[in-house]
């Protein structure tokens, strides 16, 4: 009988902490796999984005499509541990120009469908290559003045692309998709 009362109190407090750690499980696989909050940390990509905006990072958009000139994309810096927020302006193969703020690809210009601040004439060249190597992109911030970007870094190898990013889930002044 006391066997019994002991057997029945385990399940019940077994039964009461399942779900509980279902639902962590289930949020350490989501946070690690598919979706995370990320922190803009610094004024780099003002004014699309600000120091401080809490974004959503899409993990798993990477894995069906392909990445695009002017995604704002999540990359690692290994060497340094920290993650940055970039936006792509040129993609593997490609010669990039900025002339007169305006920027050129494989020679023709290209319309930026966004706002950023000047950038200073420079190419691919000025990077170290004619043409962007394969599996790998030119980012830069869209506060070009003050972004450390492709232009200092070197071009971002895909692999440390973690994601991309276009929510802002706080301040919810800001709340939305930003582009």
């Amino acid at each position: 009988m006391e066997n019994e009362k002991n057997e029945k109190k385990k399940n019940t407090w077994f039964q009461s902490l399942f779900p509980y750690v279902v639902i962590l499980l289930l949020v350490f696989v989501f946070k690690t796999y598919f979706y995370s909050p990320i922190l803009v940390n610094g004024d780099s990509m003002k004014n699309t984005l600000h120091d401080h905006d809490v974004m959503i990072l899409d993990k798993i958009h990477y894995r069906k499509n392909a990445i695009q000139r002017f995604d704002i994309v999540v990359i690692y810096l290994e060497e340094e541990k920290e993650y940055i927020i970039k936006r792509v302006i040129g993609l593997p193969g490609e010669k990039v120009e900025y002339k007169d703020n305006k920027l050129y690809v494989n020679g023709k210009y290209v319309k930026e469908n966004f706002e950023h601040f000047e950038t200073k004439d420079f190419s691919t060249k000025d990077i170290g290559y004619e043409k962007i190597p394969e599996d790998k992109y030119l980012v830069l911030g869209d506060n070009r003045v003050n972004s450390i970007d492709s232009r200092y870094l070197g071009y971002i190898k895909k692999s440390a692309i973690k994601g991309k990013t276009s929510l802002i889930l706080f301040p919810f002044n800001r709340f939305g998709i930003k582009k």
